[in-house]
């Protein structure tokens, strides 16, 4: 995570591999990983938060791949995955250190909101909460 260029202020570092592990492949979780050339270039996370809400967490990418829709297609996979498994929308948290990336969320239609984001770190400011209407599921 670090290597994608993650702020060194943002609680990825202190970001255990089980808590990364628990995360990514704890019950009910998943993760989706992009290859390019045998290298991993980017993943994303998800898990359920309720009956009607996939939370999409962990998303990052190679800065060196950025641009080529990579992120674009993780986003779309787990989309995917919260309408197979029958969720009306997917929601995501932007950390406070990472604020750079919300343009690239609001041109897929994600939006802000003011729910309280279940899984923010209590040593870190407030994430910024985004909810994305999957239409017509659930």
């Amino acid at each position: 995570m670090m290597a994608a260029g993650m702020d060194p202020r943002s609680s990825w570092t202190r970001t255990t591999l089980q808590d990364l592990e628990r995360s990514l492949f704890g019950p009910g979780a998943g993760g989706v990983v992009a290859v390019q050339a045998g290298e991993v270039v980017g993943v994303v996370g998800f898990r359920p938060d309720g009956a009607a809400t996939l939370t999409l967490n962990k998303l990052a990418t190679l800065p060196r791949v950025r641009g080529q829709g990579v992120g674009r297609a993780l986003v779309a996979a787990v989309e995917e995955t919260a309408r197979q498994g029958g969720y009306a929308r997917v929601l995501l948290a932007v950390s406070q250190f990472n604020l750079d990336v919300l343009p690239f969320y609001a041109a897929l239609g994600y939006r802000r909101t003011d729910e309280p984001y279940a899984h923010a770190s209590p040593h870190s400011p407030p994430p910024v909460v985004l909810v994305r209407s999957l239409g017509g599921v659930g």
